[in-house]
């Protein structure tokens, strides 16, 4: 099959597709079939007590904004990005006593079983659920009962769609990262006050005291991005200690979940992890907004081959399909379970749902500095309309550039991670400096010029600027292979001079030419 001709020689040719990585995905229905994770010779496995096992790729979708909100999320700015700055807000729009009753509806509203449902449809395999301790936990250390009602409920709606649950203490007490994020005052006052890791330790252990044995629960992520920027040389021998001390109190309860421990500095300061603290346990990293190749995940391979444990991509997205297509392919050619960050925020095409604004949104936030919004009740009972899942706006090309299934757009420079003749083979390739310098297949600028060190900082998901824009340049006979599924190759679509998605077929120049693209030009049910 051949593709459309550019030019009189641009001339492609599509083979069928070549070896994909395909996720093992046990499909599990009730309660009694989900199998426990665990780390088995250094691979994690679906494991049940007949001794049934199978190796699992795990991939997921966080839950943010539900049990911690973030102001971004909201489309709010400074004034209203931590947790405790929105209740504030809402409270001065509201009242006291309509905002505390909107924080029930809101997270009655924002995630429902039918979000769950959407998400296993969607062909996710677990849900990675950020907590505040402030929403299950009491100053004093004792739990709240109506919080972990919460958490509850969400484990039993995945247990019944058959996805497993990774709780994740996203806000620790007095906060861990000293940034909105964690619903901190200005300081990780977790690293300071002696009461706060004790109620972090108290927090843990009845975490999973409630749940061992809960074969939903995947395992427990201690902290989310502890100790960025300076703080992660201030306190770097804390966090480990801190570390042991939280694996000592789970396994005194629980001896089989997964413990998830992530580096400081947005999980990317792995200097920690010289030792293995639980033979049952996972390193997570974070990536967002660099290049997505080999080169930026080095230092995490390298602590699982010398500590032979398993590596996870807790945090990603925010980004153009062509950057999330081709950074999951990575993860999953390297062996790398991820989670995609996140699943539902306000007016996204960034995220799987999108949430349309209410009318009136933009005077709530022109109110963060201060002033009243005589609307708010109906702008805010509206909101809450807004957020279910079926009055979202649906965006299924995010969730097929993350999963590589029918992807709308494949960038020319996302192919394959497998290496030269396996992924690629491009007889004089060059090399491209920090942009899979690795592999020299012939990646360069489309506009060379005035180009950036790093052309991939699309927070809000923006189309490329022209010196942004890459391409892949091939001489007769070289060829790239795609990894995708779902796609005929009679689908597809060679553009050039700009990239977006599909995945798993090769193509072949037959003449010089500059690829950009693939596009999926037909549907198929």
């Amino acid at each position: 099959l051949l593709g459309n001709r550019m030019s009189d020689t641009a001339l492609f040719e599509v083979v069928n597709r070549v070896g994909v990585v395909t996720l093992n995905r046990p499909q599990v229905h009730n309660a009694l079939s989900l199998p426990m994770i665990r780390l088995i010779a250094g691979q994690l496995e679906a494991w049940r007590h007949d001794d049934d096992v199978a190796a699992v790729l795990l991939r997921g979708v966080r839950l943010g904004n539900w049990l911690l909100p973030e102001g971004y999320m909201w489309r709010f700015g400074p004034g209203a990005e931590s947790p405790r700055e929105i209740e504030a807000l809402v409270a001065r729009l509201l009242g006291p006593d309509a905002a505390a009753g909107f924080w029930t509806r809101f997270r009655d509203a924002f995630i429902t079983e039918a979000d769950i449902e959407r998400i296993a449809h969607s062909g996710f395999d677990h849900v990675r659920l950020p907590i505040n301790a402030r929403v299950i936990q009491n100053p004093d250390g004792s739990m709240i009962e109506a919080g972990l009602e919460l958490v509850d409920r969400l484990i039993a709606w995945c247990r019944a769609h058959g996805l497993w649950v990774l709780l994740d203490l996203h806000g620790a007490p007095g906060g861990q990262t000293g940034t909105n994020i964690d619903d901190s005052l200005g300081r990780p006052d977790l690293f300071f006050d002696a009461r706060h890791r004790a109620n972090t330790r108290t927090l843990w252990r009845a975490l999973a005291e409630r749940y061992a044995g809960d074969t939903t629960v995947l395992g427990y992520d201690l902290l989310n991005e502890p100790l960025p920027n300076e703080w992660q040389h201030t306190f770097a021998a804390e966090l480990a200690e801190l570390y042991r001390d939280l694996t000592r109190e789970i396994r005194s309860v629980d001896p089989d979940h997964l413990i998830m421990y992530e580096g400081s500095h947005w999980a990317t300061n792995w200097s920690i992890f010289t030792e293995v603290w639980d033979e049952n346990s996972v390193l997570q990293f974070h990536k967002y907004w660099s290049s997505p190749d080999r080169a930026s995940i080095a230092p995490f391979l390298e602590a699982r081959d010398r500590l032979g444990l398993p590596i996870y991509m807790g945090e990603g997205g925010e980004n153009t399909l062509p950057w999330l297509y081709t950074a999951f392919r990575l993860y999953e050619a390297e062996g790398i379970g991820w989670n995609f960050w996140p699943w539902k925020k306000i007016e996204t095409v960034t995220s799987p749902a999108s949430v349309v604004a209410p009318r009136g949104w933009d005077d709530v936030i022109a109110a963060i500095p201060g002033g009243e919004v005589p609307d708010a009740p109906r702008i805010f009972e509206e909101l809450l309309e807004n957020l279910r899942i079926e009055n979202c706006v649906w965006r299924p090309e995010v969730v097929a550039a993350i999963t590589g299934v029918r992807p709308q757009v494949v960038p020319a420079w996302g192919f394959g991670f497998r290496g030269a003749g396996e992924s690629f083979a491009v007889a004089d390739g060059a090399s491209l400096a920090g942009i899979r310098a690795d592999d020299a297949a012939g990646i360069r600028f489309a506009h060379p010029g005035d180009n950036p060190e790093n052309p991939f900082e699309q927070s809000d998901g923006r189309a490329y600027l022209p010196g942004e824009e890459l391409e892949v340049a091939l001489a007769a006979g070289d060829w790239l292979e795609f990894e995708l599924e779902g796609i005929h190759p009679s689908e597809l679509r060679i553009v050039a001079d700009r990239p977006e998605t599909p995945r798993g077929v090769r193509v072949v120049a037959e003449a010089a030419a500059s690829l950009a693209r693939l596009e999926v030009v037909s549907e198929r049910g």
